[in-house]
């Protein structure tokens, strides 16, 4: 039988307004008012650099993807830790846009003249299941977990783990507890072939439009796009079938990928701690916004819609 613990944070008392505030607090006034502690720096190792081909005007194009800490998805992680130090998306491209859906990018399909080219050796296709299962004896699962705000259709109820937004269940009787990370807007997955496939991580696709929650536990979610997802949501869709690009001139190329461990002068970004005093006050005025432009509170918030605060670190 496991312990499962969850830390709920006193929201409505850690976000009550002093009584001399003119104006009620918004997301962006308790983001600005977290403190130094209250920051997480992403590990450089854990951040993925796209630079794009140049845009039309001559602009540079960059998309940052943060990739998932342990404990999920951490197969498919590796694979393209390794993809990434081999170079191998270099001269790749992203050839298929589908509105409202996902770009995705990679080798392609050999059918389309697409010549993926040989994977570094060890990439292969993880035989694992898309979620984490605890029910060992002993085991204590601690979550921060604000149930009142984030009830959640496709799962028992969602959360935040060290930053990300996930979703969890609990068996009939009690004994495990399974979780797993979700798509929302911005989310990286892998892209596969039909089951048992679960992809290599090769073919990657970021999502450009809304969360498409019923991917969940059926593909792997590997990251999140933190910076230039302008880049990807506002290309020309592809007009082929499933959205890929009709003719190949049509595709963006890939320049490079590079893991920002790897950069001379790679960039650096800090979240706040899905655990912290602020994340909490910021959940709870997302989902009870009080500030001028609103009327009526919505009194909840999907875990999608609460944006997990990451900023530049110069």
């Amino acid at each position: 039988m496991i312990t499962l613990r969850l830390m709920a944070a006193s929201l409505l008392t850690l976000a009550a307004p002093a009584m001399a505030q003119e104006e009620p607090p918004a997301p962006g006034s308790v983001v600005a008012a977290a403190t130094p502690e209250e920051w997480v720096q992403i590990a450089p190792e854990d951040i993925l650099v796209m630079e794009l081909s140049p845009a039309a005007d001559g602009s540079a194009r960059r998309v940052v993807i943060q990739l998932l800490p342990p404990p999920f998805s951490q197969p498919w992680v590796e694979n393209i830790k390794t993809l990434a130090r081999a170079h191998w998306w270099d001269g790749k491209s992203i050839y298929r846009v589908v509105d409202n859906w996902v770009a995705q990018w990679g080798g392609g399909d050999p059918e389309l003249d697409m010549d993926p080219g040989p994977l570094p050796e060890g990439v292969v296709s993880p035989m694992v299941p898309y979620v984490e299962t605890w029910g060992k004896d002993g085991d204590e699962i601690v979550l921060w977990h604000p149930r009142d705000y984030l009830e959640d259709n496709y799962a028992d109820w969602a959360q935040f783990f060290d930053g990300w937004p996930t979703a969890y269940a609990i068996s009939a009787d009690t004994t495990q507890l399974s979780g797993w990370p979700v798509h929302c807007y911005g989310s990286v997955g892998v892209a596969r072939d039909l089951a048992p496939d679960t992809g290599t991580g090769s073919e990657l696709y970021a999502v450009i439009g809304h969360a498409p929650r019923q991917l969940d536990r059926n593909i792997a979610v590997v990251g999140r796009v933190i910076a230039g997802i302008e880049y990807l949501s506002t290309l020309p869709r592809g007009t082929a079938e499933a959205g890929v690009y009709a003719e190949r001139s049509e595709d963006t190329p890939i320049v490079s990928v590079r893991l920002a461990s790897e950069m001379s002068d790679p960039p650096a970004y800090e979240y706040l701690d899905t655990a912290s005093d602020s994340f909490a006050r910021y959940v709870e005025v997302r989902a009870n916004r009080h500030d001028s432009f609103y009327e009526v509170p919505a009194g909840g918030v999907d875990v999608c819609n609460v944006q997990v605060p990451i900023r530049p670190v110069q």
